[in-house]
């Protein structure tokens, strides 16, 4: 894209395996494009990050209101990329002001719009002048160096944590000051691991590290604004203080070897040592030194990093989510779990504690349970740290061998499983199916809202089957209302169990059928039993998740995990107990859909000329602790605060706001206390006229071919329209490449 220095793209969605799109936006970054997206408009629910903003090369931008909130509608991280084995990365980058912002009218005048899709160009306004700020001085800018000074000179919003607001709120002045004396460098985002730190740091500073518990990740982003291309030159290596007893941590480290373009990442998983004394409790600390080779240099840079020890809780304390077996959008079609939900029909938030069960890990962790999260197998966890296995609304099959080892484990360690399932139904499965005007092709879904068959494998031992009706509708349970959305059913379970039936409507017959019907039945929903440990099956999981819902039932997930750790049933469970008739099961067992496309986003099966089968199990992820060299040194309290950018020593900043109080004249506010918030409101209009031209101006180059201000209207402005999202992607890609001539790798010389 000849001459354009700064694209804006107020558009984005969830699909962030759109090869071709993702592969395009590398490209214009790596040619020295600075990219600012917008974040998306799917807030306050966390997990709802969209793509393009998502990706490290690309400024993502969060909206706040004009008292410094964060607002509702911003999407939250984090991203979702590295799931199920790893952890997601820091976004939004920065949030700047996306609510009630007043901007030109097409029709003349002034508007007044919210969104992530107006907080972005505001953002890019500020990247234009700014570029323009520093152009008498000869700097060199490109997009990590760019992104590198936003994050470091962003102010923090107290009691928000960093999945909301990133670095903090967009602060042009400093952001002006740290690109005058900015000086080519490797960074880190976030620029500092403090998982003592609260509220910033959630959700690691809500739960200490403790011995025998899965390791927790931290997914790092490495900055590189010596070049577009960087490499690792050694591995990374963990220096724990000795006064800080650092050497009580366990640090593993993956990364990318290579960083392209201008950007890589850093995962580290931390565990305590197994030479702990189990009864310490205290703060370790040290640092990871990463060196980067780029542009013919080596460069050192030091990731601080703190962490609280507690000794490791009581067993019962203690539950474990299976992360592995969930299954979203993209890259398959994986639909939505209540199908009362119209405007949202894929799954795609991750089904993470993290995410749209953060409401749940929160009630957990506020009635003292702790929660790890398994990425891996069941056969990667030793069943006697736990008090519960937590499998909730999985989409993936099982293996062999996990069925085998679960088995083993109630048996042998007393295990007790708990899940909460919802709607299979073949039939429903065809109804929903859609034709997706992109790829040309009808999009069926591969499972139900849960894999029904999958977990009819896992309970068949215990003779616990779910049916494929779909039923929903609201109860009462002792003095609780309860909804009921899309789930199934019990079709069988131990005569020594307990089965709750409620009175429900069949939601399947409706869809089918095309009509609403008054008829309700008694369906038996909830069952309990126990062996050595206990199996808890509930028909439903819309009620633990914060996506779309009505009335949490986080009440009776305490109820069940009060009676796996006493045995004694709670009295709200012995109303409307019922006994399956088992001779009358056959009619409702579920089967899978036939020729379902699901091995091609499964981890456990694979189709071949034979038909599908099992993959062999997946391994076990090995802890291969990182190079480690002890300092016998403490730890600087500075260390653990937002790390400031290495600058130019021969800068000299007494004229460092000359330029931009010249443009701000009018502001109320003068000399060395000018403030972005004194800027913004006395040259706001101008600030935000020069965005939206910019936007025009790029939007022109992609559209030249077309009638751009209809597309513009239909679908630039609302970043929560998605069905416009493909097509201008299509359109998007179609002009850049005719648009071929793209600048040198090496940013461009101002």
């Amino acid at each position: 894209m000849k001459k354009v220095h700064v694209l804006n793209l107020s558009i984005g969605g969830p699909d962030f395996m759109d090869q071709p799109f993702v592969d395009k936006v590398w490209e214009l970054t790596a040619n020295g494009v600075i990219m600012i997206s917008a974040i998306g408009n799917d807030g306050p629910l966390y997990g709802t990050l969209n793509n393009p903003a998502d990706q490290m090369d690309v400024i993502g931008v969060g909206g706040i209101s004009f008292d410094d909130h964060i607002a509702k509608f911003s999407s939250r991280g984090m991203t979702t990329w590295e799931l199920p084995q790893g952890y997601g990365r820091l976004k939004p980058d920065i949030v700047s002001y996306g609510t009630d912002v007043h901007g030109s009218s097409v029709s003349g005048g002034c508007r007044t719009l919210s969104g992530t899709s107006v907080a972005s160009p505001v953002v890019a306004g500020a990247v234009t002048l700014l570029i323009s700020g520093i152009l008498a001085q000869g700097k060199v800018v490109n997009p990590a160096s760019m992104k590198q000074a936003l994050l470091a000179s962003a102010q923090r919003l107290p009691g928000v944590n960093m999945f909301e607001q990133g670095h903090g709120k967009l602060d042009l002045l400093q952001a002006y000051n740290v690109l005058s004396s900015y000086l080519p460098q490797v960074s880190f985002s976030p620029s500092y691991v403090d998982l003592t730190e609260c509220q910033y740091m959630w959700p690691y500073c809500t739960q200490p590290l403790y011995h025998s518990g899965i390791p927790v990740i931290v997914n790092v982003t490495v900055l590189n604004g010596l070049a577009v291309f960087g490499k690792v030159v050694d591995v990374p290596v963990w220096y724990p203080y000795s006064h800080d007893n650092g050497h009580y941590l366990d640090v593993t480290i993956r990364y990318s070897q290579t960083l392209w373009p201008w950007s890589g990442w850093m995962a580290i998983a931390l565990s305590v040592s197994q030479t702990i004394p189990k009864d310490w409790s205290g703060t370790v600390a040290g640092h990871i030194e990463l060196t980067i080779e780029s542009a013919n240099i080596n460069y050192t840079v030091n990731l601080p990093l703190r962490a609280a020890i507690i000794p490791p809780p009581p067993r019962i304390r203690r539950i474990l989510w299976d992360q592995y077996h969930n299954l979203r959008y993209p890259p398959g079609y994986f639909p939505r779990d209540n199908l009362n939900i119209k405007n949202d029909p894929l799954d795609w938030n991750a089904d993470h504690i993290h995410t749209n069960f953060k409401g749940l890990y929160q009630h957990l962790r506020s009635s003292g349970y702790y929660v790890e999260v398994l990425g891996e197998p069941y056969t990667c966890f030793n069943a006697s740290n736990y008090g519960a296995l937590l499998v909730i609304d999985p989409e993936e099959e099982f293996f062999s061998e996990e069925i085998i080892k679960i088995e083993a484990d109630i048996a042998n360690y007393n295990l007790s499983v708990i899940i909460f399932a919802d709607w299979y139904n073949v039939s429903v499965m065809k109804k929903i199916k859609f034709f997706d005007e992109n790829t040309k092709q009808w999009w069926m879904p591969v499972t139900g809202g849960s894999n029904i068959p999958a977990l009819n494998d896992l309970l068949e031992p215990y003779g616990i089957s779910l049916g494929s009706n779909v039923y929903y509708g609201e109860y009462e349970m002792g003095d609780r209302k309860v909804h009921y959305s899309s789930g199934t059913h019990i079709t069988s379970f131990p005569n020594e169990g307990i089965v709750v039936a409620k009175t429900l409507k069949n939601q399947g017959e409706e869809i089918l059928g095309g009509d609403k019907s008054e008829r309700e039945v008694d369906v038996p929903i909830l069952g309990l039993y126990k062996s050595s440990g206990h199996i808890v099956l509930y028909g439903d999981s819309n009620c633990l998740d914060n996506n779309h819902i009505e009335i949490d039932c986080y009440w009776m997930l305490d109820a069940i995990l009060e009676y796996i750790s006493t045995d004694k049933l709670p009295h709200v469970f012995l109303e409307d107990n019922v006994k399956i008739n088992k001779n009358n099961t056959p009619h409702y067992l579920t089967e899978r859909l036939e020729h379902n496309e699901l091995y091609k986003y499964s981890k456990v099966i694979r189709k071949s000329d034979s038909g599908v089968s099992q993959l062999p199990i997946s391994l076990c992820i090995m802890i291969d602790l990182a190079k480690t060299v002890v300092l016998n040194i403490s730890a600087n309290s500075d260390d653990y605060k937002p790390q400031k950018l290495k600058t130019d020593p021969s800068y000299k900043d007494e004229n460092k706001y000359v330029w931009l109080q010249s443009l701000a004249a009018s502001s109320k506010d003068s000399n060395e206390t000018l403030t972005f918030d004194g800027f913004f409101t006395g040259f706001f209009l101008p600030l935000t006229t020069l965005a939206v031209v910019l936007s025009i101006v790029a939007i022109f180059i992609l559209w030249r071919y077309y009638c751009w201000r209809a597309k513009a209207k239909q679908g630039l402005i609302a970043l929560g329209k998605k069905k416009t999202v493909g097509g201008i992607k299509k359109s998007f890609m179609f002009m850049l490449k005719h648009n071929s001539r793209l600048q040198s790798a090496g940013g461009y010389n101002l």
